[in-house]
């Protein structure tokens, strides 16, 4: 089974055929899911000296990590001003050194495994109303007098209309450390640098069974995997593989489409190259490709359907923002699988001394799983207390469970859905 089409999957530029797991192995670790986290888990520890076998449902970047907006952001998934709130200053601050390591990480493997991605620079914020624009003027002159950090400019509303070409926002901030990547590439550029570090990565084979015993076996329809710890990297795609904290994250979906090349017209739409998010609940996020593509994202669904038409649907809030592209063809269009928590804040921990996890990125996911990988990798060799510095977020389970966690959900995005729309 190759990637699900999209216009990463047509622009991808590895092309190693899968080698799906046959037989019994041992290793020092197993790591489930060959995502971001999965990757960076591996690569960090084949690094350390471990001995990694990484086993893949699909591909590798199949899920989120070969789909989504490919914007690489600053920090965590909330604001400074909202965790200081609710963890303290101490706690937040560690959370934001976190956060910003996390950024530099993800180019620090780019540059040092030559991982050909587009890389580019520049993330703009959006303030989608009045009040939006007002809190994210204020979220700057937090993190400057606070924190110290420079690397934030609050953008007016009639400049941010030179940079990015609509009327809809009322200002917004300009992240310098913020970029733009193909996110299916620097999957595939990771998988590639594990794999020169010794790392056996085997696609298409399904985990079906993670035995809770010292060592676990880790168990495929073709084979085992017999190790000394196991990393579970599944993130929306955990299924009903482990029960014991499927229930703190809500696999949700969201959907892109890529237009036709639009030429000159492309930096006309934004000025400098950045990618864009705005600060709506349900967001739109868009950039230009290499090739000069408007990549727009729009739209979710909380069911494991698909819409029937993914184009129609996201066209709609992309001509809300760029109604100039009206005539404009549609090329590509697809969707994946993320997951949320309730808090927004990653779910990492241990299920038993040999079994780690991390997942629930919500959106924050290329730069924060990149970092998870590495947090992992250092808690396996015996190095946990970065690690605990996430663990430590409390990740209340969804009400329902698994069974009935989709109904509030719906409610619940339904009406903040709605709130987008008011003034």
């Amino acid at each position: 089974m190759s990637h699900p089409p999209s216009w990463y999957a047509a622009t991808a530029n590895d092309k190693t055929p899968p080698s799906p797991l046959a037989g019994d192995v041992e290793a020092d670790v197993c790591v489930v899911g060959a995502g971001y986290t999965g990757l960076s888990a591996a690569l960090h520890l084949a690094e350390r000296g471990y001995a990694v076998v990484v086993l893949e449902a699909e591909r590798v970047g199949w899920g989120a990590s070969g789909r989504n907006g490919g914007q690489l952001g600053l920090g965590q998934r909330k604001d400074q001003r909202s965790l200081e709130a609710t963890l303290g200053r101490e706690w937040a601050r560690r959370l934001w050194d976190l956060g910003l390591e996390s950024n530099a990480l993800v180019k620090q493997l780019i540059a040092r495994h030559n991982i050909d991605c587009d890389l580019r620079p520049g993330l703009i914020h959006a303030g989608w109303k009045h009040g939006d624009a007002k809190w994210l003027k204020e979220d700057v002159e937090h993190l400057a007098s606070s924190y110290g950090y420079t690397g934030m400019r609050y953008v007016e509303r009639d400049e941010l209309r030179e940079m990015v070409a609509t009327d809809c926002y009322h200002g917004g901030v300009l992240e310098e450390a913020g970029a733009h990547l193909h996110p299916l590439n620097y999957a595939l550029g990771l998988a590639r640098a594990a794999r020169e570090k010794g790392v056996r990565i085997h696609e298409q084979s399904p985990v079906i069974e993670v035995t809770r015993t010292d060592p676990a076996t880790v168990r495929t329809a073709r084979g085992t995997v017999r190790a000394k710890h196991v990393v579970l990297a599944c993130n929306g795609y955990l299924g009903k593989l482990e029960p014991r904290v499927a229930g703190t994250i809500m696999p949700i979906n969201n959907f892109i489409v890529a237009t036709e090349p639009l030429g000159e017209r492309a930096r006309e739409l934004i000025r400098d190259d950045a990618c864009v998010q705005d600060t709506k609940f349900v967001i739109d996020y868009y950039r230009l490709s290499a090739d000069g593509r408007l990549l727009f994202g729009g739209g979710e669904s909380y069911s494991p359907k698909f819409p029937s038409d993914i184009a129609a649907f996201v066209r709609k809030p992309m001509l809300r923002v760029f109604p100039q592209l009206k005539d404009v063809r549609i090329d590509y269009a697809w969707g994946g699988t993320l997951a949320i928590t309730m808090t927004r804040l990653p779910n990492f921990g241990r299920l038993a001394p040999n079994v780690i996890f991390a997942h629930g990125y919500s959106g924050q996911g290329i730069n924060i799983a990149t970092l998870g990988g590495k947090l992992i990798a250092e808690a396996v060799a015996g190095q946990a207390e970065r690690f605990e510095v996430m663990a430590r977020l409390k990740t209340p389970k969804f009400p329902g469970g698994t069974l009935l966690r989709y109904p509030g959900l719906v409610a619940g995005m339904i009406f903040y859905a709605l709130k987008d729309r008011l003034p």
